[in-house]
């Protein structure tokens, strides 16, 4: 590591910390139903939706209703995308002339964008027309995002609001959202990427000769509008086979940063939202705190490991030591242009959060390395996460932590001036256990079944890290693999869109039973008694439980897969 790379992720650090507390000011506004801004041009097109929509803005609805609505709403976009995939060849904006796309990669594409995973089976620039990418893919983009935003909101609702019976409405959290959030900021960055080059066209793709008198065609069409919306809602699906690592997507340092900083920024402005809604900023702060220790961790982890390089490549003669005129270190799938730091940044910002863009090809990471990543996800995205799910997670596991504390003092637990009762505790249990038993079941299934162990790239405990990493990945809605795995098969199309399905919907619908059992309580003043939620013992004690949660779930997988890889490295074994 150096000292140059430690300071680029001080100042992303920096970066995000400043922007947090604004833009959750601006949230907690837009959801509260208050004035901003933009309310005197919005306004009239946000009650345009609700007339269309037959939605009375003012009905609070029981949660579930809320999870009612956001199923069908759901489901309705699934079936819409699964008949664009499947109809692409007979729609317009197609200047390539692709064909349908094959009924099971069709569902699993289907499935993965609907929950915010965006898993791809295919390359999109070979695959998709444009009328796919825009109507199909970037709509999904927003309204999956803003579902997700919406979810976490109504769980802070169940928080904020005593002796309630409603915990929001979802069509309005889901309108305010798009309309208010994610639209402006997605106008703004599109033209930004324009104008650092990234291509938003319809035009057919360019055919031209390269200097060596070979014909290539160069693969263009409406990249920027989608990557905007891809980083910012954590949708992570790339216009091009490539992701984040296409020039024409991630052109250069500036707009990588820029990438970074999106991917961060609706999550990281949630934890003031929560801390505004309840009444005490502490709390967000607190969450937002948590979040920050488990991200530096991960970040400084694998930057030392992709800066140190590979013990047995050095023993083939090759100089992988930084100086003035090379990166170091292992950059085997990695861009020059963002070198080591950025690579093992992007690669760690990504899987914290359930965004799945990538800059550099994660299965080419050592071992340890490659085991950030992986880790991120099994514990269930919540550093910072995907936008909503990474709060309503960490909530989770903070109702998880204070009743471990209550059971050592021997007190019912509190939180934020709500009781944590027997019905909280078994509905969060569920939502929580529901994550390992997708990742480790469907990955067991996997590594016995021919068909399946034939689609990975390599043998022995990489073989099987890329099978984990796809499971991990795909349960938390994150969309990234370990690309040595051949996903587009008939077994992982199935299971990976099933694995989705139970990653996004088995979770969120005990967390919202969990949101309107709360709002239903009154609210409790704090006492002697209350164990505080809001300083540096909580941070510590939740940093605590959730490591303690995730090791005990997942680490005899991990020692099968990129630990014992990491100690065959050393001992000079190479897969």
């Amino acid at each position: 590591m150096t000292a140059n790379g430690l300071v680029q992720i001080a100042i992303y650090c920096a970066i995000i910390i400043v922007i947090a507390r604004p833009l959750g000011g601006y949230m907690t506004r837009v959801f509260n139903g208050e004035s901003v801004w933009l309310t005197p041009a919005l306004r009239p097109v946000e009650r345009i939706f609700y007339r269309l929509g037959g939605v009375d803005e003012k009905a609070d609805q029981h949660w579930l209703r809320y999870g009612t609505a956001m199923l069908f709403f759901s489901i309705a976009g699934f079936v819409l995308l699964y008949a664009i995939l499947r109809c692409q060849s007979y729609l317009p904006f197609n200047p390539q002339g692709f064909g349908n796309v094959d009924p099971l990669l069709a569902f699993d594409t289907a499935i993965s964008f609907v929950t915010n995973t965006n898993w791809q089976n295919y390359g999109g620039e070979t695959t998709l027309s444009y009328f796919t990418q825009m109507v199909g893919l970037t709509v999904h983009n927003f309204v999956s995002a803003a579902t997700g935003i919406a979810l976490a909101v109504a769980f802070i609702r169940g928080f904020s609001r005593a002796s309630a019976n409603g915990i929001g409405n979802f069509w309005v959290d889901l309108t305010r959202c798009t309309l208010y959030v994610l639209l402006p900021i997605s106008i703004v960055v599109g033209l930004f990427f324009i104008w650092q080059g990234v291509p938003q066209t319809l035009g057919a793709y360019v055919d031209t000769t390269t200097i060596e008198g070979a014909h290539q065609s160069i693969a263009v069409g409406p990249v920027a509008s989608q990557e905007a919306i891809k980083m910012l809602g954590t949708n992570g699906g790339g216009f091009f086979n490539a992701n984040s690592a296409h020039p024409f997507e991630n052109p250069n340092a500036l707009t990588n940063l820029v990438q970074l900083i999106l991917i961060f920024t609706i999550g990281a402005a949630l934890t003031n939202v929560f801390g505004r809604m309840v009444g005490n900023e502490r709390q967000g702060w607190a969450l937002f705190g948590t979040m920050g220790v488990l991200f530096l961790a991960g970040a400084l982890i694998a930057y030392h490991f992709e800066a140190g390089g590979n013990p047995n490549v050095t023993a083939l003669g090759v100089d992988q030591a930084t100086s003035a005129l090379q990166a170091g270190g292992n950059m085997e799938g990695k861009e020059v242009r963002f070198g080591i730091v950025n690579s093992a940044l992007f690669a760690t910002v990504t899987t914290d959060a359930s965004c799945g863009a990538v800059n550099a090809w994660h299965d080419s990471f050592t071992p340890l390395g490659g085991l950030v990543p992986l880790l991120n996800m099994q514990l269930g995205e919540i550093i910072f996460g995907g936008v909503g799910s990474g709060l309503y997670g960490i909530l989770l596991f903070a109702i998880v932590g204070v009743f471990i504390c209550g059971l050592m003092v021997g007190r019912t637990p509190e939180y934020v001036g709500k009781k944590i009762e027997a019905f909280d505790i078994k509905m969060t249990a569920l939502a929580i256990i529901c994550l390992p038993f997708s990742i480790l079941g469907f990955t067991a299934i996997a590594t016995v079944l021919p068909a399946a162990v034939a689609s990975i790239a390599n043998q022995g405990p990489h073989g099987f890290s890329e099978i984990l990493y796809a499971f991990s990945s795909a349960t938390g809605n994150n969309g990234s693999a370990f690309g040595g795995l051949s996903g587009n098969t008939p077994f992982y199309n199935l299971t990976l869109g099933l694995a989705m399905t139970i990653g996004r919907f088995a979770m969120i619908v005990p967390m919202l039973a969990v949101a309107g059992s709360l709002a239903r309580k009154r609210k409790i003043a704090a006492s002697a008694g209350t164990f505080p939620t809001d300083g540096a013992l909580w941070v510590g004690i939740l940093v605590a439980v959730i490591l303690v949660v995730g090791g005990l779930t997942f680490f005899p997988a991990l020692s099968l897969g990129p630990i014992v890889e990491h100690f065959s490295m050393l001992n000079g074994t190479l897969y």
